[in-house]
C-alpha cells in the first residue's frame, strides 16, 4: 500500500472533522447503503410476486457490510459507472442474486435515496452538536446573568449589559440554527423508484402497465428503508430537486454564521483581556512570541464556519443549471459540497463545544474596564437629575458635553485616568447630585439578568428536554 503521506489528505478528515461524521460520508457508508437500497428493492419486488426469491433477497441480506472495494475500483476501470461497478461487486459477493440486482431501477433510484439518508443522519449529528453548544452557553449564561460588563455598539463603548446577557445573544443565534435544521429534517423527502426521468415508466413495465402496483411497490420499498411513505417526492426528473441540496448547505451555513459571530466575539474579548478560551499547561501560542495566548480555536471555528458559509452559492448554481430533467455537472460538484459542508462544521462546532465548556471569565479585569468607561455612561441621568433639580437642560447638556470631551482628551491625548466624574462634582450645575450613588454598574445594566432567566427558561431548557438523552452521553472531544 503507498504511503497516504505521499498524497493530498483532506484537513476535514485528519483534523477537524469528528469521526461519527466522517464515518457518515465514508466510503463503506455510502456503498453499504447503495446494498440495503438493492435490497429493500428486492424484497419490495419479492412481495409484490415479481420474479425475485427468497434465496436472492437472502442472498444480497448477507452482504450488505462486506465490500471488496479493490474488485469495485477494478470493475469501475473498466465500465466507467461506479453504480454498475458496484452493482457487478455486490453480484460477485451474491451470485444467486445477480440476476435480479437494481431490477428495473436506474443510478439515482440508488445513489438519490442513499445521499438523502446520509444527509438524514448528518443533520441529526449536527442538530445535537447545536444542542450542546446551547446547553453549554445556557450554563455560562445562569452563572454570569448579572455580572456587569461595557457593552459594545460599532465595537465602541456603549450602555452596560451583562456577561451571561451577551451570552444569550450567541445561544439565540445557535437557538435559529437548530430550528432550521430541524425544518429540514421534517421536510426531507427521498425520491423513491422514479427510474431514469421520473415517470416510472420501467417500474410500469415490469407489472405490464398496472400504476396501483407501481405505487405499492414503491410504498413498500421506502417502508424497508424504515421510511414514511407519505415523505416522498411527487414531481422530479431524474434526481431529487437540487434545491434541496442548496436549503441543506444554507442551514449549515447560517449555523455556521452563528458559530462564526461566537467564536470572533470572544477572539475580540480575548484582546481586552475579559475572556480567554480554555488554554492548556503545555500549550504553545506563538512559535516567536512565548507569552502570548492566540483564541487559536476560535480562530479554527471561524475558518471552519467561512468555508461552510461560501458553500451554499455553488450549490445554487448547481441547482439552477440542472437542464431539464437532468444534467451530470451536479454529480462532481456534489460530492465535494455536500460532505465537505457537513464535516467542516462538524468540526466547527465540536470546538465551540469544547471553548463554551470551559471559557475563562476575568471579572475584575470586566470591571476595570467598565469602571472607566462608566462616568461617559451615566451622563444621560446626571442631565434628568440635573434638570429635575432646576438647572436649565441646556446648560446642563452643555457643560456636560464640556466636561466629556476634556476628560476624554486627557485620557486619549495623555494617557490620564477619566476625570469626568470629578469635573462634573466640582460643577455648580450639577453640585445637588449625588453622582457617586450613579457609580454602581449594576445599577445600570437594565433588566439583563432577568432576560437572561427568560432566555434560559423559554429557549435552553425545552432544547435540553428534546436532547436529553444525548446531552447525558456526551463523549468530550479533544481538540
Amino acid at each position: 500500500m503507498s504511503d497516504p503521506n505521499h498524497g493530498y489528505r483532506s484537513a476535514l478528515e485528519t483534523r477537524n472533522a469528528s469521526a461519527a461524521m466522517r464515518a457518515i460520508f465514508s466510503p463503506q457508508r455510502r456503498y453499504s447503503t447503495w446494498r440495503r437500497i438493492w435490497h429493500a428493492l428486492a424484497r419490495a419486488q419479492m412481495e409484490m410476486k415479481l420474479p425475485v426469491t427468497q434465496e436472492q433477497v437472502a442472498e444480497i441480506g448477507a452482504h450488505l457490510d462486506d465490500i471488496d472495494f479493490a474488485r469495485a475500483e477494478e470493475h469501475e476501470a473498466r465500465l466507467r459507472h461506479d453504480v454498475m461497478a458496484h452493482v457487478h461487486t455486490l453480484g460477485d459477493a451474491a451470485p444467486r442474486a445477480r440476476p435480479i440486482i437494481h431490477l428495473g431501477a436506474t443510478s439515482q433510484d440508488v445513489v438519490c435515496n442513499a445521499d438523502l439518508l446520509l444527509m438524514r443522519d448528518a443533520l441529526q449529528l449536527i442538530a445535537r452538536k447545536l444542542a450542546i453548544v446551547i446547553d453549554r452557553l445556557g450554563t455560562f449564561s445562569a452563572k454570569h446573568r448579572a455580572t456587569a460588563t461595557l457593552g459594545f455598539t460599532h465595537y465602541q463603548p456603549a450602555q452596560p449589559t451583562t456577561v451571561g446577557k451577551r451570552a444569550t445573544m450567541w445561544a439565540q443565534e445557535f437557538a435559529l440554527s437548530l430550528s432550521d435544521i430541524e425544518v429540514r429534517l421534517t421536510e426531507l423527502r427521498l425520491r423513491g423508484l422514479k427510474g431514469a426521468t421520473g415517470t416510472q415508466a420501467s417500474y410500469l413495465a415490469l407489472f405490464q402497465g398496472d400504476s396501483t402496483r407501481v405505487a405499492e411497490l414503491e410504498k413498500r420499498f421506502v417502508q424497508h428503508l424504515g421510511w414514511d411513505p407519505s415523505r416522498l417526492w411527487l414531481a422530479c426528473g431524474q434526481t431529487y430537486p437540487r434545491a434541496v441540496d442548496a436549503q441543506i448547505l444554507s442551514a449549515l451555513a447560517v449555523a455556521a454564521a452563528a458559530v462564526h459571530k461566537c467564536a470572533t466575539d470572544i477572539r475580540l474579548l480575548a484582546n481586552l483581556k475579559e475572556l480567554e478560551e480554555p488554554f492548556e499547561a503545555d500549550q504553545v501560542g506563538s512559535s516567536a512570541m512565548p507569552y502570548k495566548r492566540n483564541p487559536m480555536r476560535c480562530e479554527r471555528a471561524c475558518g471552519l464556519a467561512r468555508f461552510v458559509m461560501a458553500l451554499p452559492a455553488s450549490a445554487l448554481a448547481t441547482a439552477s443549471t440542472q437542464w431539464l430533467e437532468r444534467s451530470l455537472d451536479d454529480s462532481s460538484n456534489r460530492r465535494l459540497t455536500i460532505p465537505e459542508s457537513f464535516l467542516a462544521l462538524d468540526g466547527a462546532l465540536d470546538v465551540m463545544a469544547n471553548v463554551l465548556g470551559g471559557l475563562v471569565v476575568y471579572p475584575r479585569q470586566i470591571a476595570a474596564r467598565l469602571e472607566s468607561e462608566l462616568p461617559f455612561m451615566l451622563t444621560e441621568e446626571v442631565l434628568m437629575d440635573a434638570v429635575r433639580l432646576g438647572a436649565d437642560r441646556q446648560d446642563a447638556h452643555s457643560a456636560i458635553r464640556k466636561h466629556s470631551q476634556e476628560s476624554a482628551r486627557i485620557v486619549k491625548e495623555q494617557g490620564g485616568a477619566n476625570d469626568l466624574v470629578k469635573r462634573l462634582q466640582s460643577d455648580p450645575i450639577f453640585a445637588k447630585i449625588d453622582i457617586s450613588k450613579l457609580l454602581v454598574a449594576a445599577a445600570h445594566t437594565g433588566i439583563a439578568a432577568n432576560q437572561v432567566d427568560s432566555f434560559i427558561r423559554e429557549v435552553v431548557e425545552p432544547v435540553r428536554a428534546s436532547y436529553r438523552a444525548h446531552l447525558a452521553s456526551e463523549t468530550p472531544v479533544r481538540i
